[in-house]
């Protein structure tokens, strides 16, 4: 049986940056995963995103899906996706709804709608809300920064945050699910790809984390939900700029037996921003990990795996 995780709260509206800062740091070097409260995105903002998304997840499947995935944009069906080829063939329990970036035009266009004649609010309120959350974003970046002795707009500059690539995405889980010989997860175990990923849930427990991603057998700890906040955790991307001094997290979602709603945003930089490690992550006694690739490859090559396409 899985325990509760005790997780620090950073309180993004705190006038002591330094403060907050030394929490996120040690934060994300113990665990890869903290709450973020006062982040400026209203409670009823995001519950009109969890209306909107219960809507269009009780469509039919051939209405959802008209808005099949393209370029990470539209309408993902159950077991469509698998975040764990090794622990399960089936693929994931779970339904989502990709969006991407909505300030540039060549991107915006990648992104589909559901019709308005079937859900004339739904467009308006997710994208009212991608832009809160990636505000919240932007201003998390710069405490992180601050956390990696940085200057503050280190990621809005390095990180190309202008030309961002960062990704909202629905996510449905169903309550019930047929028997199965094989154990089937809401999501298998996995680390997130990016840079950061704030998380708002329904408060459906099931989101399960491992510290210790090489351990075996692996330790899980449930992931407790406060109601107003934001679950963050850090993503590969990250782990690579830090030489893993901060942790992208293994983490996965289980069955609780009855529906769970999510709303992920994945904020992820520039596709042609180098990932190298950070001149402070490193020494002669602690050489780079990694070597460095640019952001679009290597996102690009997560996605492939996990779509297997």
């Amino acid at each position: 049986m899985a325990e509760g995780l005790k997780l620090p709260i950073i309180d993004l509206s705190s006038p002591d940056r330094t403060s907050s800062a030394r929490l996120i740091r040690q934060a994300c070097m113990e665990c890869g995963f903290f709450y973020l409260v006062n982040h400026g995105v209203e409670e009823e903002l995001l519950g009109r995103v969890f209306d909107q998304s219960s809507k269009f997840f009780s469509l039919p499947l051939e209405v959802k899906s008209k808005l099949a995935r393209k370029q990470n944009r539209g309408y993902t069906a159950l077991f469509a996706e698998n975040l764990d080829p090794t622990a399960s063939s089936k693929g994931d329990s779970k339904e989502s709804f990709y969006i991407g970036p909505l300030e540039d035009a060549t991107q915006n266009k990648l992104n589909q709608w559901p019709s308005e004649d079937i859900l004339p609010s739904w467009r308006p309120t997710m994208e009212s809300y991608y832009k809160k959350v990636l505000s919240t974003g932007k201003r998390l970046l710069s405490l992180i920064a601050l956390a990696l002795n940085l200057d503050e707009d280190f990621f809005e500059k390095v990180g190309g945050l202008n030309k961002h690539t960062a990704l909202l995405r629905l996510l449905h889980y169903p309550g019930q699910l047929g028997s199965s010989d094989e154990e089937v997860l809401g999501a298998s175990a996995h680390s997130d790809y990016g840079t950061v990923t704030l998380l708002a849930s329904n408060g459906v427990p099931g989101l399960q984390v491992c510290r210790e991603k090489s351990k075996q057998p692996r330790v899980w700890e449930d992931v407790i939900h406060i109601d107003g906040a934001f679950i963050v955790n850090i993503g590969d991307l990250m782990e690579r700029w830090t030489n893993c001094l901060f942790q992208s997290t293994v983490h996965r979602v289980i069955p609780a037996g009855q529906e769970r709603y999510s709303v992920a945003f994945f904020l992820d930089p520039n596709e042609d921003s180098l990932v190298e490690c950070l001149a402070s992550c490193c020494n002669e006694s602690l050489p780079p990990r990694f070597p460095p690739i640019r952001s679009g490859d290597y996102l690009k090559e997560r996605f492939r795996l996990t779509y297997g396409s």
